[in-house]
């Protein structure tokens, strides 16, 4: 009898291993073999802001913080809700799988990664791509048709509505005028010559391969269709009409945030290194943006490292993409009294 009542105490020890075993080898079995590989655990630090002012994850459930929290869940994880593989083909308005937190670093609150604190009371504002005075929504959406390789986001949805009260909500300690340390990218003096591509391609294989890999693919979060390093070229990433396809701004963002981790107190390659690694990755190809011949009305206003045509010029496109870049920018001072420094 003292036996009988000892295996009855023992029977739900030895289910729960029967059952622990069973879970173990089933999570084997099932499990993608290929998902090792092709996908990494993301790591919180790679989107959390690492100022506790811009952590959404002190806000309450108030309506207002949950349209927040919502746009900076849409900033960090883009693809996942609007993005070509969200399962929602209505809503799929990014036709790439990256994020904004792919450039904008740290969700838009890293200095000199196109930073978006104060951003919002620098709207309206003109810009030359549009020869006009947009609003944020249109600024918003011009990186969905870009950066993103997209399309517009409806202005009174929910998505665009999320997105700036997300901007708002970084912009609560800025000043008045919007400007704050750290606001765009940093300058950088531009090598008088062409870039060197090889030297470029040397760089990137000494820098950047451990992330973005020899193909220049990226490595992607598992279980999301997201990246925890974005492709630099190719079908998924940025398309010719975004501002990183320019030479001398993608020099610029790689001077202060390149290799992951450089900050601007820090940097780690020199203004040159930056000028040829930039142009080796915006020589491989990427997306097309549709009537890309439309931007910049008045075409004056163009960056001189614009990489598709029309100009105001007769450069060729090739040293609108390469350089060197000081003659074009010569001609147009000379020409239009346009004193250019992009």
């Amino acid at each position: 009898m003292p036996m009988l009542q000892n295996k009855k105490r023992l029977l739900p020890f030895v289910s729960f291993f029967i059952i622990l075993v069973i879970s173990i080898t089933a999570y084997f079995l099932f499990q993608d073999p290929s998902s090792k590989e092709d996908y990494i655990q993301p790591e919180v630090t790679i989107t959390m802001p690492v100022d506790p002012r811009y952590d959404t994850s002190g806000l309450d459930d108030s309506e207002e913080n949950r349209m927040i929290k919502y746009g900076y869940e849409l900033f960090t994880h883009t693809p996942r809700y609007i993005g070509p593989e969200n399962g929602d083909r209505q809503m799929v308005y990014s036709g790439n799988n990256l994020a904004c937190n792919n450039c904008h670093l740290k969700a838009g609150t890293k200095a000199y990664s196109g930073m978006l604190i104060g951003v919002i009371n620098r709207f309206p504002q003109y810009r030359g791509r549009e020869d006009k005075m947009g609003t944020i929504e249109e600024r918003i959406n011009g990186c969905m048709e870009r950066s993103m390789n997209g399309r517009v986001l409806p202005v009174n949805g929910k998505e665009m509505q999320a997105f700036v009260s997300y901007l708002k909500w970084l912009n609560r300690f800025a000043p008045e005028d919007g400007k704050v340390e750290g606001t765009g990218y940093t300058e950088i003096e531009i090598p008088e010559r062409p870039v060197d591509l090889e030297k470029g391609k040397k760089l990137f294989a000494a820098n950047c391969v451990v992330c973005h890999g020899e193909d220049g693919q990226g490595q992607r979060l598992k279980g999301t269709p997201g990246y925890l390093y974005p492709p630099l070229w190719g079908d998924d990433s940025y398309n010719i009409g975004a501002g990183m396809a320019r030479v001398i701004t993608a020099a610029q963002f790689i001077k202060t945030n390149m290799p992951f981790g450089v900050t601007y107190e820090n940097p780690l390659l020199s203004d040159e290194e930056c000028y040829d690694l930039a142009g080796y990755i915006n020589q491989h190809s990427r997306p097309q943006k549709p009537h890309s011949e439309d931007d910049f009305p008045d075409l004056r206003k163009k960056p001189v490292s614009t990489p598709y045509p029309p100009y105001a010029d007769n450069f060729s496109v090739h040293q609108h993409q390469v350089g060197p870049f000081q003659p074009i920018m010569e001609y147009y001072e000379k020409k239009y009294g346009i004193k250019k420094n992009k």
